[in-house]
Order: C-alpha cells, then sequence, then structure tokens
C-alpha cells in the first residue's frame, strides 16, 4: 500500500510540474500577414496601447477567462501584471473612459476556434492545442 501511495504522489509531482512548464502560444488566423510578434507587440495589444498589428491591420485581443493557467502565465510573462495587477490596470481605463479590455474567449479550446474564425483576431492558448487553423507569432516558455 505504502509503494502505491509513493507512485501516486511522484505521478502527482510529475503531472503538476509538466503543468507548470506548459508552454503558452500566441496565435493568430493563418491568412494574416505577419509570421512574428515580438514580446512588446504582443504586451502593446493586450494592454490596449496599440489597435493593429505591424502593417496596420486591426487587432482584436482576445484573453482566456480568468483563473486560465494560460492566462496567469500570459499575464506575468507578457504583460508583466498578476491577475489583480491586470484587472485594475483595466479597471482604470475603463473608469476615465480611455480603454476597453479585451474579452474573455473562454478555454484553449475556444479561443482556438474563434481565433480560427477570425482574421482580426489574436489570443493565446496552451500550446498543445495549436493546429493548422491557427498561426504561432510568439511562445511563451
Amino acid at each position: 500500500m505504502k509503494k502505491l501511495l509513493n507512485s501516486l504522489a511522484l505521478l502527482f509531482v510529475l503531472v503538476a510540474a509538466n503543468l507548470a512548464f506548459a508552454e503558452v502560444a500566441v496565435i493568430v488566423h493563418p491568412s494574416l500577414g505577419v509570421d512574428s510578434l515580438t514580446e512588446d507587440d504582443v504586451s502593446r495589444l493586450f494592454l490596449g496601447k496599440a489597435k493593429s498589428f505591424p502593417g496596420g491591420a486591426q487587432a482584436v485581443p482576445i484573453n482566456q477567462n480568468e483563473g486560465s493557467a494560460s492566462r496567469d502565465k500570459f499575464n506575468e510573462a507578457v504583460c508583466k501584471k498578476n491577475a489583480s495587477q491586470y484587472k485594475a490596470y483595466w479597471s482604470q481605463l475603463v473608469f476615465t473612459g480611455k480603454g476597453t479590455p479585451p474579452k474573455d474567449g473562454g478555454d484553449d479550446a475556444a479561443v482556438k476556434s474563434l481565433i480560427a474564425a477570425n482574421p482580426n483576431m489574436i489570443g493565446y492558448v496552451d500550446s498543445s492545442v495549436v493546429d493548422a487553423s491557427v498561426k504561432v507569432v510568439y511562445k511563451i516558455p
């Protein structure tokens, strides 16, 4: 019995470590004429400081739902804000009439479907769900 519990504990640690190190991919529609973006480009789009992709096409950023691991990792790595800082940032912009936050698009599968169907959208998903329906323009290790 003790060996079984130790094996289960080890399995849990390995799964948790794998989830903690999951790679997040920033994705766009495959027809977008942009092959890659910098961290600064992506940050500016998701913080409302830019409204278009390099090249001039309109950009519509889509977040995952609050509390998702991909959203938390994205906000901290790209926007340099934790969940409460990101929410406070957008609350202030909304209150002063200077911006509207990105819409929440759901989980990985829902965001990928939205991006695949809309050429102007940009979002992020766990890299394990990326397929030919979307194009990766930036990766967060």
